[in-house]
């Protein structure tokens, strides 16, 4: 090799040129380091090694030398600590170039200033690195203290400060000069102040989090704030519920979606000023828009968005009635099974590791009842219960919003009930007792739900109906001949309400059959289906285990049934308090029997009466 400037340059055995023999080994080439760099002091050197980790990855990996020199840098990047002024600057210009972004220090050395064409990020540091201030300008708007931004660099969390780097430059990813961009900007400006409007609609002061979440026309709506874009919350589970009450200040979250706008190939008219009136809804309860006119309004190559964190399993059915109400068809779509694509997803956020999504029976363990064995059937092959994983969600007008918050609300509530009867526990681990279901789809919200009779040899089947996010309706069927089972529809409907848990649900109804069973030797005691039966008492759930699904421990405790002393709102429903008498609640109530029904039973002195009255009406 020829020496260029008068030194021999160093190569490293994973990056020797093809056709050199030798390799040289490590003591050889530490000591041309040694030799090299023994004149320069440490500062220099630091230097350059901070100058080579601080070159973006403009184009793609040739080959796997040069991955794995990158990927060494990459960890030594994040390895060093960033305990010095100049430290913190290193990674702050490094990680503005890895986000396609420019970077400058000020005169000053202390602020560093991270620039696009629309915005910038002037970050105030000590001399000590400490940082001091965050602030976020966009394109004719002035600095704004972001403390997001703060916090993330101060916890030295670059991972987040460069997802919202990201983020801001995703704003303006539209196709045009930057007037196009910063219209683009604007008309989601617009939007975001039509959708806090109307989450302000029929709010009354004394509103909680969880009412909004279930029942806000736009969920549960957080302002953007600096580089966090604006997000609603739009659904949350009872064992999240739950888990909140149990952990005073967890951050317990819902379902939730991103607004945001994004570039197209299609010209689409957008809003650029707010259209909402008054802040005021019309006669139907709905909101009044302003007409979208020339003046109000502007064709852009984009439109906007509602992102989700993980793809949520739609129905056909529902992503055609989205496609109908914003009137923009949703791309890339994989029809699957809609059934498989909702294991798929709970195995996901269940399971660290990769279960087949195409185990269908799974084993559900609750405390003080046999295991239940749940066999989810998907289904005929020419079923028209289809669907796929949507991700993002376009729209031009903030008038969609509403409507499909809804159909996600419906959508993610029907998904819950199936996911409560999936685990990752697909294999039987042990030789206890099992109750046998089998989950089979009925129709597009509705699903069947099988078992043997816990008396006879007949099958019993329980139907479920999501009418809404907020409703369902329950439907017990048993053989003519076969004994009632003590559970009346009203009953399991109400119960399935508050816990959203197949298995729970499941449980109950045998514990009521099994207290039919005890009580059939007694002469002259008739149980009438018409009341509201209630579970036994049951142990307040171990906080430790809330990190399972709807059908562990705990989702019981949710299952209380007497309409009268039930709450209808969840969050009253699922107080600490409640939860810590609901045992001896449930004791009393399940030993006191309908004063006036025995009567009118007494009264008919027949047989065949009173075998009316036992069964579920």
């Amino acid at each position: 090799m020829e020496k260029q400037g008068g030194q021999q340059p160093l190569l490293l055995p994973f990056c020797r040129p093809q056709g050199m023999g030798a390799v040289i080994s490590t003591n050889a080439l530490m000591e041309q380091l040694y030799l090299k760099y023994q004149q320069r002091p440490w500062s220099e050197t630091l230097k350059l090694v901070h100058f080579c980790m601080d070159k973006p990855r403009r184009s793609p990996v040739g080959n796997a030398s040069d991955g794995l020199l990158l990927s060494c840098m990459e960890k030594l990047q994040r390895t060093l600590s960033d305990r010095s002024l100049f430290s913190v600057m290193n990674r702050l210009e490094s990680l503005s170039k890895q986000k396609g972004l420019n970077s400058h220090v000020s005169p000053s050395g202390t602020a560093c200033y991270i620039t696009s064409n629309m915005f910038y990020i002037e970050v105030q540091l000590e001399k000590d690195g400490r940082v001091m201030d965050a602030k976020l300008a966009h394109l004719g708007e002035a600095p704004v203290i972001c403390d997001d931004l703060v916090q993330h660099l101060r916890m030295k969390n670059y991972d987040a400060f460069g997802k919202i780097l990201e983020d801001l430059s995703n704003l303006y990813q539209i196709p045009g000069n930057s007037e196009m961009k910063a219209k683009g900007y604007l008309a989601l400006q617009s939007l975001e102040k039509d959708l806090y409007s109307m989450s302000l609609l029929h709010r009354t002061q004394d509103v909680n989090r969880v009412t909004e979440v279930l029942h806000g026309k736009v969920g549960h709506l957080v302002p953007r704030t600096g580089g966090t874009p604006m997000n609603t919350e739009f659904y949350i589970s009872p064992y999240q519920i739950l888990e909140a009450e149990l952990n005073p200040g967890s951050l317990v979250c819902g379902t939730k979606a991103v607004v945001t706008v994004e570039g197209t190939d299609t010209l689409h008219k957008l809003p650029l000023s707010p259209l909402l009136v008054d802040s005021q809804a019309g006669e139907d309860g709905n909101p009044t828009f302003l007409p979208l006119t020339n003046e109000l309004s502007m064709d852009l190559s984009a439109y906007f968005l509602l992102k989700f964190h993980q793809p949520i399993p739609l129905s056909l059915s529902n992503i055609e009635e989205i496609q109908m109400l914003t009137g923009i068809q949703i791309t890339a779509l994989k029809l699957a099974p809609l059934y498989e694509l909702i294991i798929q997803s709970t195995l996901k956020e269940k399971c660290s590791e990769d279960l087949s999504v195409h185990k269908s029976c799974f084993f559900v363990s609750l405390p003080d009842c046999p295991k239940h064995c749940y066999f989810i059937n998907k289904g005929p092959e020419k079923s028209n219960l289809v669907g796929a994983l949507v991700s993002k969600i376009p729209f031009t007008h903030p008038k969609c919003v509403p409507p499909v918050i809804e159909i996600l609300r419906h959508q993610v509530a029907y998904n819950s009930l199936i996911s409560s009867c999936v685990s990752d526990k697909y294999i039987n681990e042990d030789d206890s007792e099992l109750l046998y279901f089998e989950v089979t789809p009925y129709k597009n919200t509705s699903i069947s739900v099988f078992f043997i009779h816990p008396m006879r040899e007949n099958l019993a089947c329980v139907t479920i109906d999501v009418v809404t996010s907020r409703e369902v309706q329950c439907s017990l069927h048993l053989h003519p001949q076969d004994p009632t089972l003590n559970s009346s529809d009203g009953f399991i409907s109400r119960s399935l309400k508050r816990c959203m848990s197949v298995p729970v649900v499941m449980r109950a109804i045998f514990r009521n059959a099994a207290q039919v069973e005890a009580n059939s030797g007694t002469q002259g005691t008739e149980v009438d289906n018409k009341q509201k039966p209630e579970l036994p008492s049951e142990q307040i759930i171990d906080s430790n285990r809330l990190e399972e699904s709807l059908s562990v421990a705990g989702q019981q405790d949710l299952v209380k049934t007497n309409k009268e002393s039930v709450p209808d709102s969840p969050e009253q429903g699922l107080s600490t308090t409640k939860l810590e008498t609901l045992g001896d609640e449930m004791e009393k109530s399940n030993i006191t029997v309908n004063t006036e029904t025995l009567s009118r039973v007494e009264e008919s002195n027949s047989t065949a009466s009173t075998e009316v009255v036992m069964k579920d009406k």
